[in-house]
């Protein structure tokens, strides 16, 4: 009987690990559905800055000249320090979320340092955080809360520190790697260069359909447009960092639930032939009594 109440403990405690991770699936599914309405609206608005810096920065180019351009859209090749800024979640529980962005970072980190570029790490979330720490990197600068509630002042704070550096010329690029949302079942990790800004990406524009500024305006326009670009696109990066987050924690939740389903399962039929077992017993030693008392 002590190995029936064993397995009844545990099929006890499977349940209530299914009802949580039932639970959890929940709670990560209603918050999926407002950060992606989140998300997709910033991204319309991210894609719309990106438009028309490309094409205030080409202007600034075709009537400055290409010396004169700012340091921020001077492609650079051979960069002796590069800043990684990195977004992971500050919770666990979303199955490989977390490790695969910072698989993608480590092959980064191993391409810069094979060619001789110094490498610093910014990061936003404790997940990563905490792993860096581990591993004994140094870390410039680190932020816990953000990832999980972003939020655009904050978001302008943490990667005013890279922009920072890169106007000082301490660094010579910033990157942007974080795991992305898809679709509900589909994460995308993304590597976003921020600085330098390359013009070669940016999209044609017919000296026809060209803003309506004057040409003494357009580096003042450009240098505000340039940090609502920075600013805003780190701030994207968050919320659809916690749009893949929560969507990979559904995925995670459901897979709990299903193997829990599936635990209970076989710890019944295991119950089951254990009674079976028992009450056998039981019968054997009571015909063998009666036998006994003939």
């Amino acid at each position: 009987m002590a190995n029936l109440k064993e397995i009844s403990r545990k099929i006890k405690s499977v349940k209530n690990t299914q009802k949580t991770t039932k639970a959890m699936k929940l709670v990560s599914s209603a918050k999926l559905r407002r950060t992606e309405q989140l998300s997709k609206r910033a991204k319309n608005y991210a894609l719309k800055i990106n438009e028309v810096l490309g094409e205030i920065a080409l202007r600034v180019a075709k009537t400055q000249g290409n010396e004169n351009i700012s340091r921020v859209f001077m492609a650079n090749e051979n960069p002796k320090t590069v800043d990684i800024v990195v977004v992971s979640a500050d919770k666990g529980l979303c199955g490989g979320f977390n490790m695969s962005t910072i698989k993608l970072v480590n092959k980064m980190i191993a391409e810069y340092k094979s060619k001789g570029t110094n490498v610093r790490l910014r990061i936003a979330g404790r997940k990563a955080i905490d792993f860096y720490s581990f591993q004994g990197f140094e870390l410039t600068q680190k932020e816990i809360g953000l990832s999980s509630a972003p939020d655009y002042d904050r978001a302008s704070d943490f990667i005013g520190e890279a922009i920072k550096d890169f106007n000082n010329l301490v660094t010579d690029k910033v990157v942007l790697v974080y795991n992305g949302f898809v679709n509900m079942l589909t994460q995308e990790r993304k590597v976003v260069e921020l600085l330098p800004i390359g013009l070669d990406s940016a999209p044609a524009v017919d000296s026809e359909s060209m803003l309506d500024i004057e040409p003494d305006d357009d580096t003042e326009v450009l240098n505000e447009l340039t940090e609502k670009y920075l600013n805003f696109n780190m701030y994207y990066a968050l919320i659809d960092s916690l749009a893949a987050e929560h969507s990979a924690r559904m995925q995670a939740m459901e897979a709990a639930t299903s193997n829990a389903s599936s635990r209970v399962k076989s710890l019944t039929v295991e119950f089951n032939k254990a009674r079976q077992a028992a009450i056998t017993t039981e019968l054997i030693e009571i015909i063998s009594g009666m036998e006994a008392l003939k």
